[in-house]
């Protein structure tokens, strides 16, 4: 039996998320407290009280999944379930960040901060409206990238997020955007729609987010995962701390081959993946990609039982 844990990445994220963990489990509470010092501000209340569109801003989301995550993880160690549990972790997108910590290779404290770092950047990047991002259901990764080459013209419009076989993510300049929204439903597409961010990441418009990251990455410590990281921008596994640094910069502009991740991590062996943390996302993503890999999700105390009672026989 060989599983991985696997991290979400934004979007998932809902006031209230953790909370039963943390009340349940003081190692889950900890956590959050970590990450209440290491930003200097009260995200839990933010996460557990606060407005769900604040919450959703990116400074604010990436933190507060990476802390659930993170929480729903001490609590499984809390049941006896190690992260040696896994054979590989991965993340999507700012899940990467989260799968590291997990792992061992960065520290809570410096993972929140560069994830608060991260998401500011990310928003800075582009004006709030000159950029966007669209999902494109029904088409392949092939298609999707010659209608985004077509629709880009003089400029930028990506594959950012190769999510499972039938939904493609496109990111870039909104004209750009609209017109492979257009080009996707006049090519067969089930579906294709405008996402609600509040920026085009993963695509060449992210070079700014991408230069702060760069430098921020440089002034703090990794050390090698405990349990190799399946890299979104490779989708193989890596373990060395300076190529885990460029590949974190280079996943900012570059694309999220989750796709391909997941058909990596079965094709060496998983049987199971374990969504830790928030929401459900991912989980229906591997059942999309690789239908004989079981799906776990772990986010609440229950689910913590029945992992523990699951993983430790």
């Amino acid at each position: 039996m060989s599983r991985a844990f696997i991290f979400p990445g934004q979007g998932a994220q809902t006031i209230g998320m953790g909370r039963a963990l943390a009340e349940a489990y003081p190692a889950a509470r900890a956590i959050f407290d970590e990450v209440d010092d290491a930003l200097g501000e009260r995200l839990s209340a933010l996460i557990w009280e606060g407005a769900q569109e604040t919450l959703t801003l990116t400074q604010n989301a990436q933190p507060a999944l990476m802390a659930t995550s993170l929480a729903a993880l001490r609590a499984l160690e809390a049941k006896g379930v190690s992260l040696e549990a896994a054979s590989f972790v991965a993340g999507h997108s700012l899940g990467e960040y989260s799968a590291l910590a997990a792992a061992g290779a960065l520290s809570i404290a410096d993972t929140a901060r560069l994830l608060r770092i991260r998401g500011r950047a990310m928003q800075e990047a582009v004006p709030v409206g000159q950029g966007a991002m669209a999902a494109l259901l029904g088409l392949d990764f092939a298609a999707v990238q010659d209608i985004a080459a077509e629709a880009a013209g003089a400029e930028v419009c990506q594959a950012a997020n190769d999510n499972d076989p039938g939904q493609v993510v496109v990111s870039g300049h909104k004209d750009a955007v609209e017109r492979a929204v257009d080009l996707a439903k006049a090519r067969g597409a089930k579906r294709a729609m405008l996402l609600p961010v509040s920026a085009p990441f993963h695509c060449a418009l992210m070079q700014p987010a991408a230069d702060v990251m760069r430098a921020a990455l440089e002034e703090v410590p990794m050390d090698a995962p405990a349990v190799p990281l399946v890299s979104n921008v490779l989708a193989k596994a890596v373990s060395d701390p300076d190529e885990i640094r460029a590949l974190l910069v280079a996943q900012v502009t570059g694309s999220v081959r989750w796709r391909e991740s997941v058909q990596y991590m079965a094709a060496q062996g998983v049987t199971e993946t374990w969504e830790i943390g928030a929401g459900k996302a991912l989980s229906g993503m591997v059942r999309r990609i690789a239908r004989d890999v079981a799906v776990h999700n772990v986010a609440t105390p229950e689910d913590v039982a029945a992992a523990a009672a699951l993983i430790n026989g």
